[in-house]
């Protein structure tokens, strides 16, 4: 019996390493949608705030404030990170422990994924990136997600191209029109930090407002 309670103890820990960070932190973490592919949390972190030990997925992070963080692993290390307002991370799955280490609150959108992404890209033939360079960056490109960097200034206009399933983060919020194959169009009214869903498709998006607008698309591979 006694060599069963330290195995005991040890399946606790790890049971409580893999809790969910959304129902550790309710006030601080929300989730802004979910669905078969991801989970997509919002966090506000105050500053010197903490998060106790939870677990993720594999994920991608877009940051919105300029902080200092300090991360706590099951086996007692520790990693101190630094990121600018605008970063985009991606993280495999893991467990840990997070404190803001900055006075100001940490805000920042991420992608939780749920399914793993095979070796190749989902097959498109209008890639934006390959069609209108200027105003589409690959910020990141692995095996699970291929995340771009779109920026338009006013009244700048795309080409037609396509994008696999895709989360959307806004930096900036912006008034977008997106015509279809088919001649139609539709209206996007986003705000500063926004996330949204869209399934496979192809577009030709517009910025119409006044500002400029920057969004980070993250494509989903299969």
């Amino acid at each position: 019996m006694r060599g069963m309670l330290p195995m005991a103890v040890a399946l606790a820990a790890v049971a409580a390493f893999a809790q969910d960070v959304v129902r550790l932190a309710p006030d601080q973490v929300k989730v802004v949608f979910e669905n078969d592919r991801v989970r997509v949390l919002h966090f506000n972190e105050p500053g010197h705030g903490k998060l106790p030990m939870h677990s993720h997925p594999a994920y991608v992070t877009v940051g919105f404030t300029t902080n200092h963080s300090k991360y706590t692993f099951p086996d007692g290390k520790t990693k101190d990170q630094r990121t600018k307002a605008g970063d985009v991370t991606y993280s495999k799955d893991m467990t840990h422990a997070f404190e803001n280490l900055s006075d100001a609150a940490d805000e920042s959108i991420m992608v939780e994924l749920k399914k793993p992404g095979a070796a190749a890209a989902a097959k498109t033939t209008l890639d934006p990136v390959k069609l209108d360079p200027k105003h589409y960056k690959v910020v990141i490109n692995n095996d699970q997600v291929r995340v771009l960097r779109a920026k338009y200034e006013p009244h700048e206009k795309s080409v037609m191209h396509e994008h696999p399933a895709t989360v959307a983060v806004f930096v900036s919020g912006g008034h977008v029109k997106f015509t279809l194959p088919d001649g139609t169009s539709q209206d996007n009214n986003s705000k500063a930090h926004d996330a949204t869903w869209a399934d496979a498709g192809k577009h030709l998006p517009e910025n119409v407002g006044d500002k400029p607008t920057e969004v980070i698309v993250i494509e989903l591979k299969r």
